[in-house]
């Protein structure tokens, strides 16, 4: 399948990758890599084909992860490499996408986070079921075995060019605070390639044993819905779920991977019957809660709101960025927090959620307040009546709905 990865082939990855995406160790960016594009693109497609390409070290850093102290490694590969695995990437992907079943949600062509919601709702709506296992497995992409992953990529590849340069990837090095190391597991997030190859661990490792080997086996009706290493699992009998959860540990322990004890749960998640008695629990889901509650018309149906977490991480995003640009113009500031707020509405305006978009809209109004009234010593430079003609200059974007995930009507 190398003879699809020419000049042209390698042309098209660069139009793909994001062109303010970070350095890597050298320094190189995406603009000027691309100043002598065609002599640049002919000198890495010879070294590639000819076995002589080196896979550079990754420069990983270190990103929050939800409010804690607790951060999350992303590798960022230098730009030549980052080119050459979306390459390979644009190769892999037609092929796998005849084997990914529908379950599958993460880094697709066509399939989205919001597509795996909707899925969510309408298997919770209209599978009956009663419970839900929470599922997190702890440092994915750190713990990943490349033995079982080359053993997989086995099954539909045998492109010696191919396997030769992901063996590559996944041999290289990894550069954190100037230390160079060779982990032994895992494959640095970040870099091109890594969401289609964790796709393809989790495919043979969790998407077609669920699909062959568990529901067969269960009495009641099940399903599943992943999106990269996120993934949730509904069935109707309890007894098939706390089976399922037994067995899930070993599972995973057979390639290299760990469930999180504490976030790997089970919930109660059935239909209020509408008489007095424990209330079904929630869980979290791609950044969102979800809980039963009643529609306008007095039907019980699912909602989601913003996890709690990935609001207060959200305002704390915005707080940290008025902090550091506080000095600059009103109208600059402005521009920048619509982005900012436009991008919240983007992923979280989902129907019935105007609530929390609008204590996301509250929130950020009196951050903003906050540091444009320390932009100086003197107490009354910007109090609240002040800020509310600011705002009436500066207004920001009004409250919309962008997504809905309800399928059909309850």
């Amino acid at each position: 399948m190398n003879h699809y990865l020419d000049v042209d082939w390698l042309r098209e990855a660069y139009r793909r990758l994001r062109k303010a995406s970070a350095p890597g160790y050298d320094g190189q960016t995406v603009a000027d890599y691309g100043k002598d594009l065609e002599t640049n693109l002919q000198s890495l497609l010879d070294r590639a084909k000819s076995g002589s390409y080196f896979a550079p070290p990754v420069r990983r850093v270190h990103i929050p992860k939800g409010t804690g102290k607790e951060t999350r490694p992303i590798g960022i590969p230098a730009t030549e490499d980052k080119l050459l695995q979306r390459a390979v990437s644009m190769l892999l992907e037609p092929i796998y996408e005849q084997d990914f079943l529908e379950c599958s949600y993460g880094f697709r062509p066509g399939r989205s986070a919001h597509g795996a919601l909707s899925d969510l709702w309408s298997q919770c709506m209209t599978s009956g079921a009663q419970w839900i296992l929470d599922m997190d497995i702890s440092k994915f992409f750190d713990t990943l075995d490349k033995t079982h992953l080359r053993s997989f990529l086995q099954h539909r590849v045998r492109d010696g060019v191919i396997t030769r340069l992901i063996g590559k990837w996944l041999n290289a090095g990894v550069l954190e605070q100037e230390v160079l190391s060779y982990p032994e597991a895992g494959t640095p997030q970040g870099g091109s390639i890594s969401p289609l190859l964790s796709s393809i661990y989790l495919h043979y490792v969790l998407d077609q044993w669920f699909a062959q080997e568990v529901k067969p086996r269960l009495r009641g009706r099940a399903f599943m819905i992943r999106f990269a290493d996120d993934a949730v699992m509904g069935f109707e009998l309890q007894e098939d779920a706390e089976k399922v959860f037994r067995v899930l540990p070993k599972r995973f322990g057979k390639y290299g991977l760990t469930i999180h004890p504490d976030k790997t749960r089970l919930v109660a998640f059935g239909r209020p019957s509408g008489t007095e008695g424990k209330r079904p629990g929630t869980f979290d889901f791609l950044g969102f809660t979800h809980y039963w509650g009643k529609s306008r018309r007095g039907k019980w149906i699912i909602k989601q709101k913003t996890a709690r977490q990935r609001l207060s991480r959200g305002l704390k995003r915005i707080d940290e960025w008025c902090r550091r640009h506080r000095h600059e113009p009103v109208a600059d500031q402005h521009r920048e927090l619509c982005q900012k707020i436009r991008g919240h509405y983007a992923y979280y305006g989902m129907t019935g959620h105007g609530l929390w978009l609008k204590k996301f809209n509250q929130g950020v109004r009196r951050i903003w307040q906050k540091w444009l009234h320390r932009r100086s010593r003197t107490p009354s430079d910007m109090p609240w009546d002040r800020f509310v003609r600011v705002m009436e200059r500066y207004p920001f974007p009004p409250i919309r709905v962008v997504h809905s995930v309800y399928a059909a009507k309850p």
